[in-house]
């Protein structure tokens, strides 16, 4: 079934299901997900045996939620729409990088599937979005992204930033202060681990970072 035949909400599950799956490899449990939407266990669980009736998640009551292969490729569908509208939203419209998730949220449900390709002519067919995440092709692949946590780097590196979590608009406001953007070069001078904190340096200037944001940022080898 293709994404464009599903309603807003059940291509908001799938969806979620694979992106939460795509930075953190555990199971996405129930409870997780009515976390996530803001609403009772049970609405999610509604949800969910209607989307393992229409074969795309495989469920157990109240349990975790996986995606099946039809599953899998409609959530791949949404997240190519979303992250296209992303990059349309920056390249052409001026939106900062913290301000078009919540757009792309809305607008990737009003669009065509015709639309979507026409978007991606437009923008050149770009692998990656401004927070540097993986945009699927429209078969469903995905560009290859080497690249890992800053929080999990052994001191001392030197780095690139090559993606950044986009789930908190104020942290990549933050980000954007300290100057340390897609394609920044940064050397991880130290970690206090104890605290809490990695010592970057970043253009002459050394300064922490916690690893709640060290988290959120993907590095590679510079």
């Amino acid at each position: 079934m293709p994404a464009s035949a599903l309603s807003s909400s059940m291509q908001d599950y799938l969806k979620v299901i694979w992106t939460t799956q795509e930075w953190d490899d555990s199971p996405v449990t129930s409870r997780a997900l009515a976390e996530r939407f803001g609403v009772s266990p049970s609405t999610v669980s509604e949800a969910l045996k209607k989307l393992a009736a229409a074969g795309l998640v495989d469920h157990e009551r109240y349990g975790t939620a996986s995606l099946t292969d039809a599953g899998r490729a409609a959530a791949l569908a949404m997240v190519r729409r979303h992250r296209l509208v992303e990059t349309f939203l920056v390249d052409y419209l001026g939106y900062a990088w913290d301000e078009v998730h919540d757009e792309a949220e809305v607008l990737e449900h009003a669009v065509s599937d015709d639309f979507v390709e026409r978007l991606s002519a437009r923008l050149g067919h770009p692998e990656f979005d401004p927070h540097g995440d993986p945009i699927p092709t429209a078969d469903g692949r995905l560009p290859a992204l080497d690249a890992r946590p800053l929080v999990d780097v052994e001191a001392p590196a030197r780095l690139r930033v090559v993606r950044v979590s986009d789930e908190d608009p104020a942290l990549l406001r933050h980000l954007v202060d300290l100057g340390m953007t897609l394609g920044v070069t940064l050397r991880l001078v130290e970690r206090h681990d104890f605290a809490g904190t990695l010592a970057v340096e970043l253009d002459g200037t050394q300064r922490d970072l916690g690893h709640v944001a060290a988290a959120a940022i993907f590095v590679a080898p510079a």
